[in-house]
């Protein structure tokens, strides 16, 4: 069970860490390098994807990788979750049913 929760652990980090470079390109102004280079959201993410590989170094050494990189897709919902609700994307319909598609995987993948 340990190792499951250090993969999800992983995958949190990872979305929390797109979240925040999508902020920080945001209020960058969009794609402005000197203004992206010394965000404190894009300095945050990269030191959340740094953790996030120790992490994943860890789910590799305890997990097999046909189990484990499935697993990962579980950002993708993540991912549309925040779209939505923190930079309130629209997300379509079949967007969801796409999500869910990839819940049915997850589920039979970690069966």
């Amino acid at each position: 069970m340990i190792n499951y929760i250090i993969l999800f652990a992983n995958i949190i980090l990872l979305v929390t860490g797109q979240i925040l470079f999508k902020l920080g390109i945001e209020k960058a102004g969009g794609l402005v390098w000197n203004k992206i280079i010394t965000s404190w959201y894009v300095i945050g993410g990269l030191s959340l994807y740094g953790i996030a590989t120790i992490l994943w170094f860890v789910v590799l050494s305890r997990l097999p990788l046909s189990v484990a990189y499935p697993l990962q897709s579980i950002s993708y919902i993540l991912g549309i979750a925040a779209a939505f609700f923190i930079f309130s994307e629209p997300v379509s319909a079949t967007k969801w049913v796409g999500a869910g598609v990839i819940l049915i995987g997850v589920y039979l993948i970690a069966k």
